[in-house]
């Protein structure tokens, strides 16, 4: 099988592609149109647990991804696919809907220990390789105001759980245990581990 030269990356996260960036591998963007409902594949079905949620929404976006591939008839190379989401519990917090739900969010978090899980896939043609990182952090008690403050800056918006670890809202985090870039969006050995095994040099 020959090394791939390059990766598709379909994610509109900068952090991720920051990430991507720290492994050395090349790669291009392979972002949706508008005629895909990108938020839609986001949806959670009832009763999901989250590690069932996020793995099914990267599948899920792998699909989209590769069939964007097809459509604009791009060359072929592998395609990765990333997804993050907050757990409390079996509830899983996405991203606000608006700055209330961004205060909420934290106000649940406030002062408790939630789960980040972030699934990686890589596909290129019908082969798949997956993995799952998970990780635990630990936020002090948050005052009303700082949430309001901290939800006044934008920071949370578009990011699972209402906040970003390696933005402001580190000042919250007493403790976090697992992968830091899983937490930011791509957990890099996992993701070492997979392209490795598809023949990239990392």
């Amino acid at each position: 099988m020959a090394t791939p030269t390059f990766l598709y990356l379909a994610s509109q996260s900068p952090r991720r592609r920051q990430l991507l960036e720290q492994l050395g591998v090349p790669y291009e963007l392979l972002l949706p149109d508008d005629t895909e409902d990108a938020e839609g594949i986001e949806a959670v079905l009832s009763g999901e647990a989250p590690a069932t949620y996020v793995q099914r929404v990267t599948h899920l976006k792998l699909d989209a991804a590769l069939d964007r591939l097809k459509r604009r008839r791009l060359p072929v190379a592998p395609v990765l696919c990333s997804d993050t989401t907050v757990a409390l519990g079996r509830t899983i917090y996405g991203k606000p809907q608006d700055a209330k739900d961004a205060q909420r969010m934290l106000g649940k978090l406030s002062g408790q220990t939630h789960r980040v899980l972030t699934a990686v896939v890589i596909g290129k043609g019908q082969q798949r390789a997956q993995a799952l990182s998970t990780s635990r952090v630990t936020f002090a008690a948050i005052s009303a105001r700082q949430i309001a403050a901290y939800v006044a800056s934008q920071e949370p918006m578009g990011k699972a759980g209402a906040y970003a670890v390696q933005g402001r809202a580190a000042a919250f985090i007493s403790h976090l245990s697992g992968s830091y870039s899983g937490i930011m969006g791509l957990p890099m050995f996992e993701t070492a581990q997979l392209l490795s095994s598809l023949g990239f040099k990392i």
